[in-house]
């Protein structure tokens, strides 16, 4: 038997139902006409007959009528053509001109569950009225058995109620030739609807009299008046009074016994090629006209005039002021009779706009409507919805169809919610319907409103009055976001949980048209976005929601699912999509992915159609119907085989500082929708030395079927270890101090760029798990490394994702009551982000629930000076200076000076020398004569002469000569915006004066001896003297011995 479920708690609940379950063998493929676009909408289809795939083919009669059809494929049997219906040639509306060319039925195919039957559309049917052809588009219910009933065309056009048009022909001598007016009359007679409940004409020849050639009421065909229009000669005549025509006509024409109809509009036609001869009647009669409501268009014929060189100015004035207003609508003018052929189309078209609405041309609104683009059938309403996307001039509308009557929507309803100045929103592409409990909300697509296209949602209340609710807009321009609309009642309760709309030409940044399928939750008709579905990769066109179609329960979980097409992919050989409902969700991720290549690698665009409706091979699993280009292929859903796993742990919480639990797995294996069994005997005694089975499965022939699954998992709680609530009230206190070195501001070098922090984090409640200090720092320091506590507690630094974001985890995995743990954490300063200050901020968190978060932030701001590194060196040079008056002039010293930067780029320095350059009294010391750089040269050295002056000066006592003792100069050398580590040098080269220590005296001057010096040099004299005389006296004795 199966297995049996297992008691215990369950921690972990896994089923299998995202399975593969809509299956790829034995599909079954049904071909029809490419060119035709077989293929273009699919819908399945039951009666009494059996069971019917319904395929529309729009353009089929291509090339000559596309007028469309559409084919029944019968599911049963081997058979895989289909029948066509030819429904096209009963596609009429009594008494109208039905114009049944490239009308395209088939575009539309949707259900009838009122009469079990189905309703297909041809947008494109077309009505003539007169020369205009219209196209309000029509719509062809058809029986169970497949027979069409009365069309129906909810935007059909009236041609024109009753007119009555009266032509006042001159038939003068100057007309000439004749037989040009005569074809004129004839192919403006054949662009009108004649007959007596349309149009009736009567035409006046005048030129001295007025005579009619027939009244109204006279011919009763358009052939007939034709005729005897052709037959019309020349009346001639020397005058031409065309007021006394003009008079004759209101009087007589329109009256009761000559065919005049009450409530006809109507009209005179005014030809004539010269001025009246009885212009003073003209105010007078015209005023007649317009009382009698009398549309006027008056034709001036310039031939007589431009043949004998005469002014046309007064001719043409004459005509304008017979021709209703404004004369550019109903006046014309031509240079000869044989041009007014070429009016004649031009003026039976003016004439058919007064006669199809009564205002002129410019009042068109269904006329090109296309109502029946798309549909869809209310139910809870009983309202048919008919999309008219070309109505309003392509801003488009909805129409709803009852079977009492057909609610058009004006172009008001939408125009405020639409925004659209450019009347091209093509809104009614799509329609469907949201439901609620009791209400009904109307959903129309409008994929090119301001070019991002557009959802609106809207309600009707009893009045039949539209009252727009919500709208959602794409956004990517030219994506069609809106074309394709599909609700979703995910959990069956019989209320919309959701909408998809497709955008499927969105772009993806590759420039590939992957298209996308937007997700929106629906409440009380309110569309919230949920994202998107995932699809086709961006590499390659796909247009991924070409096709949606709501799925009801593929793989038998209870909830209702989704398909999707995207024809373009794989090379434009088209991918299905099947996603899976979840409550009153939609799983993002698909469950399966079919490629049309696999069922039949000359499949094209496979995906283009979708629909999912029923179960059509009776295993009770509903199966999928797919369009392609010229086939439809039918898939076949597979039985479920659901596998739900138990897991339970003893014990049920697990002790984070005790991991060990035990685990206890469950499998339970369900089969739906029918319970598989298989009657197998085997013979013990054959072949009983294998072991290897030997039954197969008959899809692939082996043992074992293989497909993806997807994975559930839950979580197993901890145990928390905090209190009868089981729920943790930490109470974490984090302190931060910085080391007592750091003074403020702070002095930043290349040898001082440390930043030290001192972390205290204490716990003064319940457990705090996975605690942490979360910091973030400016972005002039790096992160360096931690002190770990020296307790022993485990901190562990983890730098964020973010830049200048550290994240510490401290006494993982829980920091308990009355914890404190104190751990540093060291910062450089970055050298090349420059800062007034360094500013930290430390966060102290933990999974637990926080009770006082107030003392959980610390902020640290310390100012920040750095160094600039300037060092200035002199080169020590002893200079001995011989002062002789031969060699003094050559004597320089030289002052050399470097000034090296260091880490640090400096913006300006300033580098000051001082130099005294004379004594107290103006003598001349040092002169500079050069400095090795072009930065300054405040004394203008080298540019001038310079001749010194000296004078009478005493030294003594003065042991050096500086800027104490002597008068000096400074200079000032500016470095601006110094590179890093560089050196940078200045000499100076300098003179000393001769002069200024002695003076050279002149023969027989007198020297300036100080007086010590003459008394010294007397007393040695006499020193001198006593000695030698001394000398010689013992010399003297000497010699008298001898």
């Amino acid at each position: 038997g199966l297995p049996q479920p297992c008691s215990g708690r369950a921690v972990s609940d896994s089923v299998c139902n995202c399975s593969f379950n809509v299956g790829k063998s034995g599909a079954k493929v049904f071909s029809g006409p490419v060119a035709d676009e077989f293929g273009y909408t699919v819908r399945q289809f039951q009666n009494h007959q059996g069971k019917w795939l319904l395929v529309g083919s729009p353009w089929s009669g291509y090339k000559t009528n596309r007028k469309g059809d559409v084919y029944k494929c019968e599911i049963p049997g081997s058979k895989t053509t289909c029948e066509r219906l030819n429904l096209q040639n009963s596609v009429n509306v009594a008494a109208v001109n039905n114009i049944n060319t490239n009308m395209s039925l088939g575009l539309t195919l949707i259900e009838t569950p009122k009469t079990s039957g189905f309703m297909t559309c041809g947008p494109l049917w077309a009505q003539q009225c007169g020369s205009q052809y219209y196209y309000p588009g029509i719509c062809t219910e058809v029986t169970p058995l497949f027979q069409p009933l009365p069309s129906f065309s909810p935007a059909i056009q009236k041609c024109g109620g009753p007119m009555d048009i009266v032509i006042v022909l001159d038939g003068s001598n100057s007309i000439w030739p004749w037989p040009p007016v005569v074809e004129f009359l004839k192919k403006l007679l054949g662009s009108l609807e004649i007959s007596p409940s349309n149009t009736q004409v009567s035409i006046i020849q005048y030129a001295v009299d007025s005579a009619f050639e027939f009244q109204l009421n006279t011919y009763k065909t358009k052939a007939e008046v034709v005729n005897a229009a052709a037959g019309i000669a020349q009346m001639q005549g020397t005058a031409t009074n065309t007021f006394h025509a003009i008079d004759t006509a209101r009087k007589n024409a329109f009256l009761p016994e000559n065919g005049g109809r009450p409530g006809a509009t109507k009209v005179m036609v005014v030809v004539t090629d010269g001025e009246s001869h009885d212009k003073d009647q003209r105010d007078e009669v015209i005023k007649k006209c317009e009382d009698a409501k009398i549309t006027r268009f008056g034709i001036a014929v310039l031939g007589y005039y431009l043949r004998n060189d005469i002014d046309t100015k007064n001719l043409i004035m004459e005509i304008k002021s017979i021709a209703s207003s404004p004369s550019e609508k109903y006046f014309f003018n031509v240079s000869a009779e044989e041009a007014l052929l070429e009016i004649a189309g031009t003026l039976g078209d003016r004439i058919f706009n007064l006669e199809g609405t009564g205002k002129g041309g410019d009042s068109f609104q269904m006329e090109m409507s296309q109502v029946g683009f798309s549909a869809h059938y209310s139910s809870m309403e009983d309202v048919l919805m008919l999309g008219a996307v070309g109505a309003y001039a392509w801003s488009g509308t909805v129409v709803h169809q009852t079977a009492q009557k057909s609610e058009v929507f004006p172009k008001n309803t939408f125009e405020n919610i639409l925004e659209d100045r450019n009347d091209s929103s093509l809104l009614g592409y799509s329609v469907t319907t949201l439901v609620d409990t009791n209400s009904v909300f109307y959903v129309a697509g409008a994929p090119r409103s301001r070019h991002t296209g557009q959802v609106v949602v809207y309600t009707v209340d009893n009045k039949k009055q539209p009252k727009i609710l919500t709208s959602q807009r794409g956004d990517q321009i030219g994506s069609y976001f809106g074309s394709v609309l599909c609700p979703l009642d995910v959990d069956k309760d019989s209320v919309s949980d959701l909408l998809l709309v497709g955008a499927p030409t969105f772009m993806s940044e590759l420039k590939k048209e992957i298209g996308k399928v937007y997700v929106f939750s629906v409440s009380k008709g309110i569309l919230t976005s949920d994202g998107s579905l995932v699809g086709p990769s961006s590499s390659e066109n796909a247009r991924f929601g070409m096709a949606i179609a709501a799925a009801p329960d593929l793989n038998l979980d209870g909830f209702n699912d989704v398909v999707v097409g995207a024809p373009l992919e794989d090379s434009n050989r088209g991918v299905l999509y099947v996603f899976n409902g979840d409550k009153k969700f939609i799983r993002k991720q698909y469950s399966q992915k079919i490629l049309g290549s696999e069922l039949d690698p000359k499949l094209q665009y496979f995906g283009r159609s979708l629909n999912v409706n029923g179960d059509l091979n009776d295993d009770s699993i509903p199966d999928v119907s797919i369009g392609a280009y010229g086939k439809v292929v039918q898939l076949w859903s597979k039985r479920i085989a659901s596998v739900k796993t138990t897991a339970s742990f003893n014990p049920e919480n697990i002790n984070i500082l005790n991991k060990i639990t035990g685990l206890t797995i469950c499998t339970l294996f369900l089969f739906f929708p029918a319970v598989i069994t298989c009657n197998l005997t085997l013979d013990a005694d054959l072949l009983s030395y294998r072991a290897v089975s030997r039954g197969l499965f008959s899809s692939n022939n082996e043992r074992f079927l293989k497909e993806d699954i997807t994975l559930h998992s839950e979580e197993i709680p901890f145990t928390k270890d905090c209190g009868s609530d089981d729920v943790c009230d930490s109470d974490l206190v984090l302190n931060v101090n910085t080391s007592p070195e750091i003074s403020s501001p702070l002095l930043v070098s290349f040898n001082n760029r440390r930043l030290s922090f001192e972390v205290l984090m204490e716990n003064k409640l319940e457990n705090a798990y996975n605690a942490r200090v979360i910091t973030t720092y400016s972005e002039n320091l790096f992160y360096a490394s931690i002190i770990p506590p020296s307790d022993g507690t485990e901190v562990k630094c983890t730098p964020g994702k973010d830049s200048n974001t550290l994240s510490c985890q401290v006494g993982y995995p829980v920091l308990k009551p009355n914890d404190r743990v104190t751990f540093g954490i060291n910062f450089d300063f970055n050298l090349n982000e420059r800062q007034k200050e360094a500013r930290v901020s430390m966060v102290a968190e933990s999974d637990s629930k926080e009770k006082n978060a107030a003392d959980n932030t610390v902020t640290v701001s310390i100012p920040v000076l750095y160094d600039s590194e300037v060092i200035l060196t002199r080169y020590k040079i002893l200079f001995i200076i011989h002062l002789l008056s031969l060699t003094i002039e050559k004597q320089c010293p030289v002052f050399p000076s470097k000034v090296s930067t260091g880490n640090f780029p400096v913006s300006l320095a300033y580098l000051i020398v001082s130099l005294p350059v004379s004594t107290r009294s103006g003598n001349p010391l040092l002169y500079i004569t050069g400095v090795l750089t072009d930065l300054v040269n405040p004394l203008k050295i080298g540019r001038e002469v310079y001749t010194p002056s000296f004078s009478k000066e005493s030294l003594r006592g003065i042991q050096e000569l500086d800027c104490k003792t002597a008068k000096c100069e400074s200079m000032k050398c500016v470095f601006a915006d110094m590179d890093v580590k560089r050196d940078y040098f200045v000499n100076i080269t300098t003179r000393i004066w001769n002069g200024t220590f002695a003076s050279a005296t002149k023969p027989g001057e007198k020297g300036d001896l100080p007086i010590g010096v003459i008394v010294g040099s007397v007393i040695g004299g006499l020193l001198l003297l006593a000695l030698a005389v001394l000398l010689l006296w013992k010399v003297r004795l000497r010699l008298l011995k001898v």
